[in-house]
């Protein structure tokens, strides 16, 4: 997509309706299923955020609207200024901060720690985000729009899901309270501006069980074990008990059991923006390695204990 294109999407945000292309510089800054643009107008820099195609079908723009604004409220994400929540167009607070990746987080120090207490400030900010993020009933959506699609799925897909129904019990035993969670936290929506992180991206939060937060991000940064229990001690303001950390630890095979049917779908509707079924294919191998290691066994019956 080009700037003249966003150019024509940015004249539909009210206060923006006759801008012309001198009055604004227009930077297309890339995007995994969305195209995003940084806007300068009159000094004021703003994100302009355009949908994927065919990213309706498994996002509630109305939810990600409200969540996005709850976000923000938290004081862990930039202003929204607009938001259509029928076509998803969204315009932005600018962040001037650097963009995560999984190199930045392993290497920078004390990055593990802005992000837990980012996610702390969220988790207990007492918002209330739209949508409940039940992670076996989002597997089985996802499989059945894969199925309409006539998806292939990895083998032994399916062998996996019945194995973590161990999973769903432990889990189930001790269920957690609920708060306003991102849900998927790649590197990539994370803004480290040195004294503190930003958080972007509200497409598939909602309130869930924190430490699936926590989890996540250890796994899209492929963290050590030294920068998970900074991680953790971090969010925890100190020493961390087996039950909880077990807790972050199992949900980072569960991330990716979720994560390879979403991307399945990806390659399904044919998004050039990578392989994916090879990042489905590396997300199922490390999910089945995780949870066949002997520690994972040990984690599972934390969880169990409470």
């Amino acid at each position: 997509m080009d700037t003249d294109t966003a150019l024509a999407r940015l004249r539909t945000v009210p206060g923006f309706e006759g801008v012309s292309a001198s009055e604004v510089a227009i930077e297309r800054l890339g995007g995994l299923t969305n195209i995003v643009f940084k806007v300068v107008r009159e000094g004021k820099t703003y994100l302009l955020r355009i949908p994927g195609e065919g990213t309706e079908s498994y996002i509630d723009r109305k939810v990600e609207s409200h969540n996005a604004v709850a976000a923000a409220r938290a004081g862990v994400s930039p202003e929204v200024f607009h938001f259509d929540a029928d076509s998803g167009l969204m315009l932005a607070d600018y962040i001037d901060a650097p963009t995560m990746s999984p190199d930045l987080f392993r290497t920078t120090p004390g990055a593990p720690t802005r992000a837990a207490r980012a996610f702390k400030q969220l988790h207990t900010s007492g918002q209330t985000f739209e949508f409940r993020f039940e992670l076996f009933s989002m597997i089985d959506d996802y499989l059945k729009l894969l199925g309409e699609k006539n998806a292939q799925l990895p083998d032994g897909y399916h062998d996996v899901v019945a194995e973590a129904e161990a999973v769903r019990e432990a889990l189930d035993a001790h269920p957690a309270a609920l708060a306003p969670c991102h849900c998927d936290p790649l590197c990539e929506n994370f803004l480290d501006a040195g004294d503190r992180m930003w958080i972007v991206d509200w497409e598939y939060s909602g309130m869930n069980d924190p430490l699936w937060d926590l989890g996540d991000l250890s796994v899209e940064a492929g963290f050590t074990a030294e920068h998970d229990r900074e991680m953790m001690e971090a969010y925890c303001d100190g020493p961390v008990d087996a039950a909880t950390f077990g807790r972050m630890v199992i949900y980072k095979a569960m991330c990716d059991l979720l994560w390879t049917l979403w991307g399945l779908i990806q390659h399904a509707d044919g998004n050039p923006a990578e392989d994916f079924w090879a990042y489905s294919e590396e997300r199922f191998a490390r999910c089945k390695a995780l949870m066949a290691s002997p520690d994972f066994a040990d984690h599972l019956a934390a969880v169990r204990k409470g």
